[in-house]
């Protein structure tokens, strides 16, 4: 497997994204994002899966940053588009819309006409990961993607959305690793948990955790719309 050192620093975010969907440096995800367009969901079976890498979705010049874990099996798998097509997206999106950073309510399909305003999700890991669960080396492997992503986003950033504990922990490393200053002792990670951060130039950003809009958060209540819709009027107000 090739160091993740040795993958190149991309200079627009659609030389990135052509990057990101050729990418085939972790061979257990190759497979099985692969194996699962080939033997899809009964429900699909007349979809054509994605079945590769899945990039950021929305605006190039983005304020807000939303960050996820990886993309869903069935969903940003088979749609090809980030929380597109599954359940965590059926929650994520009608908030979203609310707050008044997406044109719809929904996303179904990438030819659906949905669009962020002012708004970019991306994923640490590109690949939906058997269980769910991506290996440490495989996190490792796709972080520099999250990095070079972060660093073109820069410019216009304010406020980063951190949805669960893992967005949030990688989050804080890549601010790290590009001079940011955290906070003593490390914010923990919780659903509202807010810090701010300083780059060695003087920028500010503002970094909101929330928990993750699966189905286990949402249909046990721990997440309801009413608390999602509070994280993005917080990252409206930053």
């Amino acid at each position: 497997m090739e160091s993740p050192g040795a993958l190149p620093r991309y200079k627009s975010i659609a030389a990135l994204d052509k990057a990101i969907t050729t990418c085939r440096l972790c061979p257990r995800l190759v497979e099985w994002r692969e194996e699962v367009a080939i033997t899809k969901r009964a429900a699909y079976s007349d979809h054509d899966y994605w079945g590769k890498p899945v990039t950021g979705f929305g605006a190039a010049k983005a304020e807000i940053i939303i960050v996820g874990l990886a993309p869903g099996a069935h969903g940003a798998n088979r749609t090809g588009r980030i929380f597109t097509g599954d359940s965590s997206g059926d929650f994520l999106f009608p908030s979203l819309y609310r707050s008044g950073l997406a044109k719809l309510p929904i996303s179904d399909s990438r030819d659906d006409g949905q669009e962020l305003i002012r708004t970019r999700i991306l994923c640490a890991v590109r690949c939906a990961p058997p269980g769910n669960k991506p290996t440490n080396e495989e996190k490792a492997t796709c972080a520099p993607f999250m990095a070079n992503e972060i660093e073109l986003l820069l410019p216009t950033a304010k406020v980063f959305v951190a949805l669960g504990n893992f967005a949030w922990t990688g989050l804080i490393a890549q601010l790290l690793s590009m001079s940011f200053e955290i906070p003593t002792p490390r914010p923990k990670f919780g659903h509202g948990a807010v810090f701010k951060t300083r780059s060695a130039s003087g920028q500010e950003l503002k970094v909101i955790g929330s928990y993750h809009p699966s189905q286990q958060n949402t249909f046990t209540k721990k997440l309801t719309p009413a608390m999602l819709d509070g994280i993005f009027n917080m990252a409206n107000q930053a």
